[in-house]
């Protein structure tokens, strides 16, 4: 067999080699175009999410805790700026308004949300003038006996203790602090009793600081059983005045709506006499917020015709009711008007007792 050569020319592998060109050029462009497709998609991604408010993922679903705190600073941030801008807004429209201006909103608090109570009081009911006229406090309040309080502890108190007790006898005249010394309480009235007292109010601690208080009401009672929190003696108080004087203070009673919390008002105002003597500027205020008593004593003075400087004087504290007993203290046999039971009675949160 006759075997030709066949000459092989440059030019098929160039051509290929151009082919090939061009077809990387085609593949180049096309991917340069789809990359340019996928970022505008991308970008119009973020654009919507960006666009959505509030975020489609939860801040508690960041693991890290860093990470997650400051996410939620910022959304907090930003809340508050958005808040701040309504009501600049808000407060330039009242003013282009001026008189047109519709009122203002009240806003919802657990206060003006309470639940209707039947037991409420109206002062001008004539049921409830009779009962003060005749029920244990109706001679304090006419002046016609002065109060004699005696302040007591519970066996062996701390040193806390015994200066909340001294300090109380500062806030309330006539008022006497001895040491219990293991005497049971059925044995201390009838020596309160004989020697004219008219209250008797124990103490009680628990791991060194004050957390309970029993008021008894003599020869009769009622007797009420309250827990004591947030106890503040003066050193601890910033800004506090000097001691105070033993001028008779001003009493002030806030928010003892109830036919409990009237009883409950009145037995707290019969501890101080009921002629105050004003040029000692001092005065006594027990508060009534959500079934919780705080106790404040200030001093006042007066600036000029509209401002008045006020400065506290200590000590401070929080009481919350928890019975009230007819008669004297007896804890067998005692008959009880009220007892707190927290389940049932705090299972609404707009529902108060006093």
């Amino acid at each position: 067999m006759d075997i030709k050569e066949v000459p092989v020319t440059q030019t098929d592998s160039k051509g290929k080699k151009k082919k090939n060109k061009k077809t990387k050029k085609k593949t180049a462009e096309d991917a340069e175009s789809s990359g340019v497709e996928q970022k505008e998609e991308k970008m119009e991604k973020s654009e919507s999410a960006e666009a959505a408010f509030p975020p489609t993922f939860s801040v508690s679903e960041i693991k890290n805790k860093q990470r997650r705190h400051l996410m939620f600073m910022k959304l907090k941030q930003e809340k508050r700026k958005q808040k701040m801008q309504l009501k600049k807004k808000k407060k330039k429209e009242r003013e282009a308004l001026g008189d047109k201006a519709p009122p203002k909103e009240v806003p919802k608090t657990i206060e003006n949300q309470r639940v209707y109570d039947e037991t409420i009081v109206d002062p001008e009911d004539e049921e409830v003038a009779f009962d003060e006229g005749t029920d244990e406090f109706s001679a304090y309040f006419n002046g016609l006996t002065n109060p004699k309080v005696l302040i007591t502890t519970s066996d062996r108190p701390r040193g806390r203790t015994v200066r909340f007790c001294e300090q109380l006898a500062t806030v309330i005249p006539n008022a006497h602090v001895y040491y219990r010394r293991g005497l049971a309480l059925k044995r201390v009235i009838p020596q309160c009793v004989a020697r004219n007292f008219t209250y008797l109010m124990v103490i009680n601690e628990d791991r060194k600081i004050p957390n309970g208080m029993v008021l008894c009401h003599l020869p009769d009672g009622p007797t009420a059983h309250f827990k004591i929190s947030s106890v503040r003696l003066r050193k601890e108080l910033k800004r506090r005045g000097k001691d105070p004087t033993e001028h008779s203070p001003e009493v002030i009673l806030n928010n003892f709506s109830t036919r409990l919390g009237h009883s409950i008002g009145r037995l707290l105002a019969a501890l101080f006499p009921q002629d105050p003597q004003f040029v000692g500027r001092q005065v006594a205020t027990f508060h009534n917020q959500r079934d919780f008593i705080f106790f404040r004593f200030h001093r006042y003075i007066f600036k000029n015709e509209k401002k008045v400087g006020i400065q506290e004087l200590g000590p401070r504290f929080t009481l919350k009711l928890r019975s009230l007993q007819k008669g004297t203290f007896d804890s067998k046999f005692g008959e009880y008007e009220w007892v707190l039971k927290r389940h049932e009675m705090d299972a609404c949160r707009r529902k108060f007792q006093l």
